[in-house]
């Protein structure tokens, strides 16, 4: 049964919501919680906790340790999308953190971040500087210094390329428009984040942040990354980087997002040249032995063509995206070896 948020009136509310989605994550939650609970300003936020029907005893863990963190606990594994999406419909907070359950907190990581977003109305997200746990000199995977995307829906960030990941050097360390934040930790304007109808639940996970920062840019508003804000995240929490069943998220995703929010023609011609990479990705895992992750490939291309009807209906305004790449990343990267952002 679905627990409901209790909460109190909207006097004395906080500005700022952080909000955990938890899957089977007790070992994170001992982990990485103390640095959310002692680095999360108690005058600017509150701190919920959101259980997508865990297995363990996560849940009995956070009312014995914490048991001034708020919980919704779900009966199902909605996933990232749905744990989030129902989640965040009980919560008025103008501002939401959705955040990574193992992701570690730094001091004043939070102050920048609401400062950035109370500045300007027309910043709709954003995210802080996401350095690695296991190698804190270097920006992680999962969002670096701020994302973007080329034509072809790949996308990239500054501080990180395909595998290449660039040692911080406080090279991006501008506050600045970029195509798209990590929801490893993301801030999200709750108003902009509730009129878009949240992330996309037939993502379920993976690409999902980066399709609603691209329906953020396509309803007229700025995505932003503060480096002066700063968080340490180990990735791959939930799914493997070699699992297949994220091969499948990511090249199904990634077709649904390319129609969702490009212009339709356009995008039919991106996704036709899409699934010729795709396939030559897929005979790339075929050479190394890795068929299971050929399979998922297949498996992502057959779900699209069986949900790309039902997303004919998704597309909302399709606005010109003047922080997309012109070009292609794929082929600047691995044949003129261009290996960084700048």
């Amino acid at each position: 049964m679905e627990t409901p948020l209790r909460r109190k009136g909207s006097k004395g509310m906080k500005d700022v919501a952080v909000v955990i989605l938890n899957w089977n994550g007790k070992n994170w939650l001992e982990k990485f919680l103390p640095s959310v609970v002692k680095y999360s300003t108690p005058t600017l936020s509150e701190i919920i906790v959101v259980d997508n029907a865990s297995t363990d005893d996560s849940v009995e863990f956070l009312s014995k340790n914490y048991p001034g963190i708020q919980q919704i606990c779900f009966n199902q594994n909605y996933g990232f999308t749905g744990g989030y999406n129902r989640a965040l419909r009980q919560v008025n907070n103008p501002y939401i953190v959705l955040l990574n359950s193992d992701v570690e907190l730094s001091p004043n990581w939070l102050e920048p971040l609401h400062r950035l977003m109370e500045s300007d109305a027309n910043i709709a997200a954003c995210q802080p500087k996401i350095l690695s746990y296991q190698a804190p000199d270097y920006f992680e995977y999962a969002g670096a210094a701020g994302g973007f995307i080329d034509i072809f829906g790949y996308p990239f960030c500054r501080g990180r390329i395909f595998d290449t990941i660039e040692k911080d050097k406080g090279q991006y360390d501008d506050a600045r428009k970029v195509f798209w934040a990590t929801g490893a930790c993301m801030m999200v304007r709750n108003s902009v984040y509730q009129s878009l109808g949240g992330l996309d639940e037939n993502f379920f996970a993976h690409m999902e942040e980066i399709d609603l920062c691209w329906r953020m840019q396509n309803a007229g508003y700025d995505i932003w990354v503060e480096p002066l804000s700063k968080v340490y995240h180990v990735g791959g929490g939930t799914l493997q980087s070699d699992s297949p069943k994220k091969t499948f998220f990511n090249f199904r995703n990634s077709l649904l997002m390319i129609l969702k929010n490009r212009p339709f023609l356009w995008a039919y011609l991106f996704i036709f040249i899409r699934l010729g990479l795709d396939g030559i990705a897929g005979m790339k895992f075929l050479l190394q032995g890795q068929w299971k992750h050929l399979i998922a490939i297949l498996k992502a291309h057959f779900s699209f063509y069986r949900l790309q009807f039902k997303y004919w209906f998704k597309r909302g305004e399709i606005r010109r995206q003047s922080l997309m790449y012109k070009g292609s990343i794929v082929f600047d990267y691995f044949i003129r070896k261009k290996t960084t952002f700048k």
